[in-house]
């Protein structure tokens, strides 16, 4: 009896807590994964198929090279189970960013970032085929440049829930049962700085039932698309 009330106990302990402190979401945040400041040195190990990165005054820096025809990209190359994810960013000139999370074959999920819109979405998983990106959510924005802003994503069993700053919104694909691959930034434009990155390990929120009544249903929350309110979904960053 006394194990199950300290069983009970600590994972209401865990429930409100999660990266930074902040309350719970979809998961509890278990071993660390990976873990950087950005502010000395580039990522060993890190793909940086496409841009320039640099650190730049204690921050890593991506910035779209034009002769590439393609956004910068950079990805940590590697297999991920249930996990959570956070990190900060902010603008430097950029007109795109975002957070962008491989499945075994192809794109799975992301979090597309403009300075006036931020778009939760499950991705296209095959380009050729069927599968159509699926947005959960996109709302307006107001990203001012060299400002910092705080990104989470939290991707557990067939959920998945993206967070910028105070907006939220979560979305359940069968796609995100498979493994998670290869998460990584993308920049379109000149520049976008980011620092603080931490991936751990997640397992589910027994609390998760409840707090999802708290967000936003998936497709409910929907402001037009940036730039043109008959536009297709956000013009996804090309990251190969």
């Amino acid at each position: 009896m006394k194990n199950s009330v300290l069983t009970a106990s600590l994972i209401a302990l865990l429930s409100n807590f999660s990266h930074a402190g902040e309350a719970a979401l979809l998961g509890i945040p278990g071993k660390v994964i990976f873990e950087s400041k950005f502010d000395s040195e580039l990522p060993k190990g890190w793909q940086a198929a496409k841009g320039k990165w640099e650190i730049v005054e204690g921050a890593m820096r991506g910035s779209e090279k034009p002769e590439d025809m393609h956004g910068a990209v950079n990805r940590m190359p590697g297999k991920l189970g249930d996990f959570i994810a956070e990190y900060e960013f902010k603008f430097a000139g950029a007109k795109s960013t975002s957070l962008s999370i491989n499945g075994p074959k192809d794109h799975q999920a992301r979090i597309a970032i403009t300075p006036t819109s931020v778009t939760i979405q499950k991705d296209d998983s095959d380009h050729a085929g069927p599968d159509k990106p699926v947005v959960f959510a996109r709302f307006a924005a107001d990203l001012q440049p060299s400002q910092w802003h705080k990104v989470r994503i939290e991707m557990v069993g067939d959920a998945m829930v993206g967070k910028v700053d105070n907006m939220v919104a979560w979305g359940s694909n069968d796609l995100f049962k498979n493994d998670h691959m290869s998460p990584g930034f993308t920049v379109g434009g000149q520049s976008v700085d980011f620092r603080n990155l931490k991936i751990t390990e997640a397992t589910l929120n027994p609390e998760w039932s409840k707090v999802k009544e708290t967000l936003p249903k998936p497709g409910e929350q929907m402001a037009p698309p940036p730039g043109n309110p008959a536009a297709r979904p956000a013009k996804k960053t090309a990251d190969k």
